[in-house]
């Protein structure tokens, strides 16, 4: 395995590559030395590397940060954060670094290190793809499915908001590059432009921690002055619900369509307050509403006239605003010859615009209650 160590302090570099070549029992190679971080950040370019032993205080750049920007080149890089503080050593376990070492560097806790980075290795080479499957989802709220407890589902766990927050945009765009220019717009705006940068690659670094659990299901690469999130067995609910859902036939499959609608079990992204998933959160909502609408004049065509009700109520229930749903259900008491309930539905439909935003029902609503009002005047009902 190949080495680089960084850290400002030459003495606390020399006294860490002793240490590491006492170890006679791990076939290490030092291939670098560096108190610049940006000449080890040039190296890393170039060279393969396995081990990078960081000091987290380093003073042009947040060791934190270096670590990020080391693994945009080689992903699968195992970095071992040192550090004089206590605290920091603390900080670094949080974030699920492959490992953490106090200075002055004891032999026996390097020890330690070196062979839980072995231990990985030989897991590594006698499982490439472990993993099966697992469901994630996003509607209404993010839940990852646990790779050792099939069907039991948590919520992930971020170090902080913007962690989560980028982690989630990435997810929504998985598949397609990210500039890293537009994430610091639109996440970090109000700062500085270089403080902006290390809040960016300190963030990205925490996402990568976060989501060690999960192997190598989610890649983050970086490419282009960019990051591409990707994916690797792992079953979206957004994914499976907007490929199927044109594509199955009603009255041949049925009970798979019905499946597919309660799958729906929310707005995308309900619980999280971002401007920029209201696009796709409106737009997989009309996918469902469309979706639902179907199911309903699907069966009314069949005579299930029962059926087409609560299909309709369903969405009136989800989403009392949405004047097609509430149209198609005025229609289809109509059908059923119960006046009193068109009326109520077109009342309730009226009040609730109006209270809401101060609309009346489109026009073709308007219409068509005009011109049913006028068909219910012979009959003399009472409600008229």
């Amino acid at each position: 395995m190949k080495a680089i160590l960084i850290d400002d302090e030459l003495l606390a570099l020399s006294y860490l590559e002793l240490q590491l070549m006492k170890m006679d029992n791990f076939s290490l190679e030092i291939i670098g030395k560096f108190t610049n971080p940006y000449d080890a950040m040039a190296i890393v370019k170039h060279t393969k590397v396995d081990i990078a032993f960081i000091d987290i205080e380093l003073p042009e750049i947040n060791g934190i940060e270096l670590a990020e920007r080391l693994l945009e080149d080689h992903p699968g890089l195992m970095v071992v954060f040192v550090t004089a503080y206590q605290e920091y050593a603390v900080e670094a376990f949080e974030l699920n670094a492959m490992d953490y070492i106090v200075k002055p560097v004891r032999f026996d806790r390097l020890s330690k290190t070196m062979n839980r980075i072995l231990s990985k290795n030989r897991v590594s080479f006698n499982n490439p793809d472990p993993h099966p499957p697992l469901r994630m989802t996003m509607f209404r709220q993010v839940m990852i499915e646990e790779p050792q407890s099939p069907g039991q589902f948590s919520l992930m766990q971020w170090r902080t908001s913007r962690a989560q927050e980028l982690f989630l945009y990435l997810l929504q765009h998985r598949g397609q590059l990210v500039r890293k220019s537009f994430i610091v717009d639109l996440l970090w705006s109000n700062i500085d432009l270089n403080k902006a940068y290390s809040q960016l690659y300190t963030t990205i670094y925490h996402i990568r921690k976060s989501l060690t659990p999960y192997e190598k299901r989610f890649q983050i690469k970086s490419a282009n002055e960019g990051y591409l999130l990707e994916l690797d067995n792992i079953i979206l609910d957004v994914a499976v619900w907007d490929d199927s859902s044109q594509t199955i036939d009603i009255s041949e499959n049925l009970e798979l369509y019905l499946e597919k609608m309660s799958s729906y079990t929310g707005d995308y992204l309900q619980e999280y307050d971002y401007w920029w998933a209201e696009g796709e959160r409106q737009r997989l909502k009309q996918l469902w509403l469309n979706t639902a609408l179907r199911l309903g004049q699907w069966y009314e065509d069949q005579q299930r006239f029962n059926d087409a009700l609560a299909s309709y109520l369903q969405i009136r229930h989800l989403y009392p605003m949405e004047e097609k749903s509430s149209f198609a259900l005025m229609k289809l008491y109509d059908k059923m010859s119960e006046p009193q309930k068109t009326l109520e539905c077109y009342q309730e439909l009226t009040t609730q615009l109006k209270e809401e935003y101060d609309i009346p029902p489109g026009n073709d609503i308007q219409l068509w209650v005009k011109e049913w009002k006028k068909k219910q005047l012979p009959l003399k009902s009472a409600f008229l």
